[in-house]
């Protein structure tokens, strides 16, 4: 597979996180949207969000996600953004839910390696909802997205490394490439936790889309603990001097 020049920077501002984990999570619709301007503000091109309830715990809720794609459209017109569909999110039924949604995203993250993400798949594109194959390296995500026919139809193939360490954890993403070599579909290539900022700069170096937010690291390069996503991202900004359209 062709590296495909940077064309996509994410902001993913919360992820599965508790409110606990960091003062500037942001959890209301309100608070997210706001986090997600100032993440466009300091270079984002692409948003992706958790929305949650008054726990601070990640739903699929239509009323929600309704509450929480209108805040963030608000203060990011004209921007892509998009939400998690993780099984965690939605403790009966996915299906049912998503097609419940009266307010829709411009993209999902799907998770290959969690039961039903077919189906999941297939439903969020015929409701004109963009795919983002998710494909942790510890997981056998990739023989359901290559088996289920839809790899051609997703937005961007998202290799997410789940590994702590970062050699081994490239090295896997790289046996996912591989397998993925015939397929025509841009890659997210990010890491989280200790591997985050490496693997951002390696994303980077290979021409890939990546991302960056209080979801995949809570701090800045240099160890020090981030102020928001914002900060975050201007964090990131430097290394992609260069390769950025």
């Amino acid at each position: 597979m062709s590296p495909i020049p940077v064309t996509m920077w994410q902001a993913c501002v919360n992820g599965a996180r508790r409110p606990v984990e960091h003062p500037a999570l942001p959890v209301s619709a309100a608070a997210i949207g706001a986090a997600c301007a100032d993440a466009v503000a300091a270079g984002a091109s692409d948003l992706h969000v958790h929305p949650k309830n008054m726990a601070g715990q990640d739903t699929l809720d239509p009323v929600v996600v309704g509450e929480v794609l209108t805040a963030v459209r608000l203060r990011c017109p004209g921007i892509s953004v998009g939400i998690t569909t993780g099984a965690w999110a939605e403790a009966s039924d996915r299906i049912a839910t998503v097609t419940a949604w009266s307010t829709l995203p411009d993209h999902a993250s799907v998770n290959f390696h969690e039961p039903g993400a077919t189906e999941l798949a297939h439903l969020l594109l015929e409701r004109g909802i963009a795919v983002d194959a998710g494909l942790y390296t510890a997981s056998d995500g990739c023989d359901e997205l290559l088996s289920s026919g839809l790899a051609t139809s997703c937005r961007y193939l998202l290799v997410e490394v789940t590994h702590t360490d970062t050699n081994i954890g490239l090295a896997e993403a790289a046996g996912i490439t591989r397998r993925l070599q015939k397929i025509n579909r841009p890659l997210l290539l990010h890491g989280e936790e200790p591997t985050a900022w490496p693997v951002l700069r390696e994303a980077l170096r290979l021409g890939l889309a990546t991302r960056i937010g209080l979801e995949d690291v809570l701090d800045l390069p240099d160890g020090v603990r981030a102020r928001d996503n914002a900060d975050l991202i201007r964090a990131a900004t430097p290394y992609f001097s260069g390769v950025r359209r």
